[in-house]
């Protein structure tokens, strides 16, 4: 929500989106990258969906509950983007930025 000053919004502070990244890794220990789309395998319609890795890529296991309430958050702090696609967020930048699909053959093809 934009501060307001003499009845107008002000812009956001720059932080913001650290300050973000700075909860999200706490309320995950260890993660050092969230990965988040509008896509859960797991449904059949669009929902809230992230994933953690550690600082090795290793994937972390998040309850459900803190799963949907990071993604939520994060999917409110960017609303230009487009959540079907997945992002990953940095946790120690709170950088956002696409998802790198990975490729299923060998050679990356």
């Amino acid at each position: 929500m934009p501060a307001h000053q003499n009845g107008r919004a002000t812009a956001p502070a720059p932080d913001r989106g650290l300050r973000l990244a700075r909860a999200i890794a706490a309320m995950i220990p260890g993660a050092a990258t969230a990965r988040v789309s509008q896509c859960d395998p797991a449904q059949k319609w669009p929902s809230p969906h992230l994933r953690a890795y550690d600082e090795y890529g290793r994937l972390l296991t998040v309850t459900r509950a803190k799963g949907l309430t990071a993604a939520r958050w994060i999917i409110r702090a960017h609303p230009a983007v487009d959540w079907a696609e997945a992002h990953d967020l940095d946790l120690t930048t709170g950088t956002l930025r696409p998802a790198v699909k990975a490729y299923a053959t060998a050679g990356g093809r």
